[in-house]
């Protein structure tokens, strides 16, 4: 079992790479660490897994909970100010801000 006695949740090889994919989004290589370590400490992989959150806005794919900054949350806020969505307004902050 990982850190802290949490059972992994089993997902799809295909949720599992989006999960991995959406690591290369955070801005300083300890952000990026932290977020590969997260995965594979929090997933697995096996069957498709209904109940991740995964979404695709803007050409960018990601599954979960998005670990957002400061700056990329204050995005989201104003980005849903603005008329979007949260759910694309998570996705489009954590990926180009």
């Amino acid at each position: 079992m990982p850190k802290g006695g949490v059972k992994r949740q089993e997902v799809s090889q295909e949720q599992y790479d989006i999960l991995v994919g959406q690591c290369r989004y955070p801005k300083t290589p300890e952000a990026r660490d932290r977020c590969h370590t997260q995965v594979r400490e929090q997933y697995k992989v096996g069957a498709f897994n209904p109940g991740l959150d995964c979404r695709a806005y803007s050409g960018v794919s990601v599954c979960g909970v998005l670990d957002l900054s400061a700056p990329q949350r204050s995005c989201v806020e104003e980005s849903v100010g603005g008329g979007l969505t949260r759910r694309r307004a998570e996705v489009e902050c954590y990926a180009f801000r």
